[in-house]
């Protein structure tokens, strides 16, 4: 399969509350506002779009239209995730877990957003040789 963009639709209770933790948090640009339909993309990586959908809308298929929101983490990698975890914490953004280095290589931690979806944000940093010995396959 050949597609030309990749695009995620959240099912939200408050379409507009997405819209603003995107928009103001992470740089995305709220291309759409039907009320019941928000899509935002974001200017660095264009052939992404995060689209919220009003839970219980008739635009979902029947089955789909309650569900809870679970399950789903996006995430974002950054240059300096202490920068911006300390830049998120300014702007009373609540860290559901703090920043922190992963043996595997990986500094980041995490924020939940008004769906509920986890959102991981993280930086590569170098693994830790004893847990790559250790754990390489």
């Amino acid at each position: 399969m050949r597609f030309e963009k990749l695009g995620i639709a959240v099912l939200s209770d408050d379409t507009a509350a997405s819209s603003r933790f995107y928009t103001e948090h992470f740089g995305f640009t709220q291309i759409v506002d039907l009320g019941w339909y928000v899509s935002l993309h974001h200017p660095e990586h264009p052939a992404y779009v995060l689209d919220f959908v009003q839970r219980g809308h008739e635009s979902m298929p029947q089955g789909f239209r309650t569900q809870d929101t679970a399950g789903l983490c996006l995430a974002f990698l950054v240059t300096d995730a202490a920068a911006e975890e300390a830049a998120l914490r300014a702007k009373g953004v609540r860290i559901t877990e703090p920043l922190r280095d992963e043996p595997w290589g990986q500094r980041r931690f995490n924020v939940e957003s008004p769906e509920g979806i986890l959102i991981e944000v993280l930086q590569t940093i170098a693994p830790d040789p004893d847990w790559v010995a250790a754990n390489a396959t």
